[in-house]
């Protein structure tokens, strides 16, 4: 009698699975506004009212999924560092060397940043400190191993060059992606931030390449080119 019990306190007690869908649902479609409206207009001038109109929900509906905005941003972050490392390890799979990785990587991030509010990156770390750090995680550890082992890799295809510091370069290599959110340094990095993450990225590649390495960096500039021509007839 008491196994009987048991087992229809627990039936009764079991989520509803379509309740459990349509919160997932909801926080996904949260997210993906959310993240939308912070690249293009930064986080600070975003408020949750903003998110909300932008739903078609009430505020206090978003309330029930994300208790502040500090909730909200450090869930869009996370997400975006998660898709992040997912793409770095696909492109390292994909990849046929160790240049091609590193411009699939690139062709990533104009992907990303295409439409991003460079002022994004400063605003996380005077107004959310606390989700600043999982960018500097992310950089610190994560990034930090996929560029090492890049250049470990580039070393053995003999097309980086063999006697290069790896230590240094990859967290000069980490620095200078940041370079181009520095407003003070790039005042109109936002209407050129792909491009000049594009000149910092050539600029590092030519340094640390051997002529067998310059060459294939050449070769995949050109089909680019070619690529791209394509595209504009």
């Amino acid at each position: 009698m008491e196994t009987l019990v048991t087992k229809k306190v627990s039936i009764v007690l079991r989520p509803c699975p379509d309740n459990i869908r349509n919160v997932i649902m909801a926080k996904e479609r949260i997210l993906q506004k959310a993240h939308e409206l912070f690249m293009r207009y930064g986080v600070r001038s975003v408020s949750m009212d903003d998110i909300a109109a932008q739903l078609g929900m009430s505020k206090k509906t978003l309330y029930q999924f994300y208790t502040d905005k500090e909730e909200l941003v450090d869930a869009v972050l996370s997400v975006f560092l998660e898709g992040n490392r997912k793409q770095c390890l696909a492109d390292r799979q994909r990849s046929e060397n160790a240049i091609h990785e590193v411009l699939l990587a690139f062709d990533m991030m104009q992907e990303m940043f295409a439409n991003m509010n460079p002022s994004m990156v400063f605003e996380l770390e005077k107004y959310h400190p606390a989700v600043s750090k999982k960018i500097q995680h992310h950089k610190q550890v994560f990034m930090y191993q996929v560029i090492k082992q890049n250049l470990e890799r580039g070393i053995q295809e003999e097309l980086y060059r063999p006697e290069i510091n790896i230590d240094i370069l990859t967290r000069f290599r980490i620095e200078s992606m940041m370079l181009a959110f520095n407003t003070e340094v790039f005042p109109n990095n936002r209407t050129h931030f792909v491009g000049i993450q594009e000149q910092i990225l050539e600029h590092f590649l030519y340094g640390l390449a051997t002529i067998k390495g310059q060459k294939l960096i050449q070769k995949y500039k050109q089909q680019q080119k070619n690529l791209n021509d394509g595209v504009k007839q």
